[in-house]
């Protein structure tokens, strides 16, 4: 089944209470990056050096949608209106397409898609930190450090057919705990490494096995810091750009979704972080065109 795409900005980074504030400012510096791809394609083709193919490019495949309604000093409404935009482009049968804002957008994005859609809902979750604080003082509950165990709340997404990919270094054992709990799995950024990027997707699509309907959420800092500076927290031993793009190529015809956070103009280094964003995003709508879900 060939799809088309929306791509969506939400510049909200008021639930950013650690780390660096600034995602914000994100969508226009990836949509800015993206015109430069955006001219390479011809007669409705586009050259993909990386397969040695040429591959189709249809005139409707990203359609760029601007801005979600987001309300700066009111958390929940941000929430809301990134929920509406995930959902306006189901009801529209593209494929929605969300650059964040801080990692708040997680449950947002996923609530927008869950709502959209029957059966089970597996996420694909590529971040340095697990996302899953139940809720405390400074944070409150829908914070970017709770998206993930806000979503596994919603009542058709399944943790059984969920996996969390490039987490490292240290958490919470209350994260522990959870994960136990409701059984979701992880696949550390060690182990990556350890199975190169092959044998992490084959681990990948194995989870994801029997699931209705999945959506990719995507924290920059899943990727090291050396290759991606402009990121709301740095997490040392992460993966490369290289993989990551190779994950998208081989990943995005089994996700209905994706959305791409904690992107932050104000700590990249000449557009770094902001252009590899843009390449993720595009990857996954050339590779995606053709859905194996």
């Amino acid at each position: 089944m060939s799809r088309s795409f929306d791509l969506w900005g939400v510049p909200f980074d008021g639930a950013a209470t650690l780390g660096w504030p600034g995602s914000r400012y994100a969508p226009e510096r990836v949509r800015a990056a993206l015109q430069w791809m955006l001219m390479r394609p011809q007669n409705e083709q586009i050259y993909s050096i990386d397969t040695g193919r040429l591959l189709p490019f249809p005139n409707d495949l990203l359609r760029i949608r601007g801005d979600a309604d987001v309300v700066a000093h009111d958390l929940m409404a941000s929430l809301d209106a990134c929920t509406a935009a995930v959902a306006s482009s189901i009801a529209d049968r593209r494929v929605p397409i969300v650059i964040g804002g801080d990692d708040s957008l997680l449950y947002a994005c996923v609530k927008g898609f869950h709502d959209s859609h029957d059966g089970t809902v597996g996420i694909l979750h590529f971040d340095a930190h697990l996302d899953l604080m139940d809720e405390n003082r400074q944070q409150g509950r829908f914070s970017q450090s709770s998206g993930m165990r806000r979503a596994l709340e919603l009542p058709g997404v399944s943790a059984a057919h969920s996996i969390q990919v490039g987490v490292r270094n240290f958490n919470f054992p209350a994260s522990f705990e959870f994960i136990q709990s409701v059984g979701l799995a992880e696949l550390p950024a060690t182990e990556f490494h350890e199975l190169g990027t092959a044998g992490a997707v084959e681990r990948i699509l194995a989870r994801l096995e029997g699931c209705d309907h999945v959506w990719w959420a995507f924290d920059i800092d899943v990727v090291d810091p050396s290759a991606a500076p402009g990121a709301g927290a740095h997490e040392p031993g992460g993966l490369t750009s290289r993989q990551v793009q190779d994950c998208v190529r081989m990943l995005a015809s089994r996700c209905e979704g994706l959305s791409i956070v904690e992107v932050n103009p104000l700590t990249d280094t000449h557009d770094m972080t902001a252009i590899l964003a843009a390449n993720v995003a595009f990857h996954f709508a050339i590779f995606g065109q053709e859905s194996k879900a």
